[in-house]
C-alpha cells in the first residue's frame, strides 16, 4: 500500500496542479513551489535528542524563524557544519570526534524546517541567508557541507565573498537547479504551462531562471581553496554535478570514491578531509 501511495501520490498533486494552473496560473506556481521545498522528514528522532542536546548554543531569530546552532569549543580554527536536505546537524556525529582530535572549534546549524529550527520550507536561497547570519557571528575559516548544503555553502559564497572564509569542502552537493526541476516535472507529470509559470515564480520571487541558478556557474567566481568529495555510484545526485563544478572552480580538487554512496559517512572520507583543511 505504502508503496502505491509513493507512486500515485505525487501523479495525483501534478493532476490538480495542471487542472488548477488553467484558471489561478500564479497561484498554483505558488502552490507547486511550495510542495517542492517541503521536507517530509530531517526533525530530531528520538535516539538524536541527546547528542543534539548537549551541544545546543544560540537561537537566532531572522525572518520569522527560530535557527538553531551547535557548538563543540575548541581551541584551533572554527568550522562550520552544513548538512542536506532531511536531516539535521545529528549527520555529523561520526565525525566530530575526528574534528575534536584537531582541536576545531566546531559549529554547526539546523537548516529551516530540519531539526530544532523551526519553519516548513527549506530551498538554497533561504538556507544560504540564514547561513549567513551563522556565518557572520561565528566567523567560519572552514565550512563542509554536504548534499544540499555543499550545494548552499558554494552559493552562499558566490553571493556574500565572506572574508573570513579560508576553504570549502562539498560532499556528494547537486549543482543543477535545472536538473531538479526536471526531476520534479517527470515526479509529478506537471504540464509545460505549469512549468514556464513556476520558472517565472524563480525569476519574481529569486532573480534567477533554472538554468541560471547553477553551482557550476556560481564556482567560476570562487576563488578560495574548496575540496569536493563524490561518490561515482550517488544515487541521490550524480557524480558529474562534481565534475561541472571542479572544471569551473578554478583552486578545487576533486575526490572521486566508488561505492560509498551518497551519504559519504566513511573514515577514509573524514580523513581526506582533514588532510585538505590541514594543508
Amino acid at each position: 500500500m505504502k508503496q502505491l501511495l509513493n507512486k500515485y501520490l505525487p501523479l495525483a498533486y501534478g493532476h490538480y496542479f495542471n487542472s488548477l494552473a488553467f484558471f489561478q496560473e500564479e497561484k498554483t506556481a505558488a502552490k507547486a513551489f511550495q510542495l517542492f521545498c517541503t521536507p517530509q522528514k530531517g526533525r530530531v528522532l528520538p535516539e538524536q535528542k541527546s547528542f543534539l542536546e548537549s551541544a545546543k548554543d544560540d537561537v537566532l531569530e531572522t525572518n520569522g524563524l527560530h535557527i538553531q546552532t551547535y557548538r563543540w569549543q575548541g581551541d584551533g580554527p572554527t568550522l562550520l557544519l552544513m548538512h542536506g536536505w532531511e536531516s539535521n546537524t545529528f549527520r555529523w556525529r561520526n565525525f566530530i570526534p575526528k574534528l575534536q582530535q584537531e582541536e576545531y572549534n566546531i559549529i554547526a546549524l539546523d537548516a529551516p524546517a530540519h531539526g530544532n529550527s523551526s519553519g516548513e520550507l527549506l530551498n538554497v536561497p533561504l538556507y544560504a541567508e540564514l547561513a549567513q547570519r551563522v556565518i557572520e557571528m561565528y566567523e567560519p575559516d572552514y565550512i563542509i557541507g554536504h548534499s544540499i548544503g555543499g550545494m548552499t555553502m558554494i552559493y552562499n559564497q558566490y553571493r556574500y565573498k565572506n572574508p573570513s572564509i579560508k576553504k570549502l569542502v562539498a560532499l556528494g552537493a547537486p549543482s543543477e537547479l535545472a536538473d531538479f526541476m526536471r526531476q520534479y516535472r517527470t515526479t509529478l507529470g506537471l504540464n509545460q504551462k505549469l512549468m514556464g509559470a513556476l520558472e517565472d515564480y524563480f525569476i519574481k520571487h529569486f532573480g534567477f531562471s533554472f538554468a541560471e541558478f547553477s553551482t557550476s556557474r556560481f564556482a567560476q567566481k570562487l576563488t578560495v581553496p574548496g575540496l569536493l568529495i563524490h561518490d561515482e555510484m550517488d544515487a541521490i545526485a550524480p557524480i558529474w554535478s562534481s565534475e561541472q563544478v571542479h572544471a569551473n572552480w578554478q583552486n578545487s580538487t576533486l575526490i572521486r570514491t566508488k561505492g560509498l554512496g551518497h551519504s559519504l559517512h566513511q573514515d577514509k572520507v573524514r580523513n581526506q578531509i582533514v588532510e585538505f583543511l590541514k594543508s
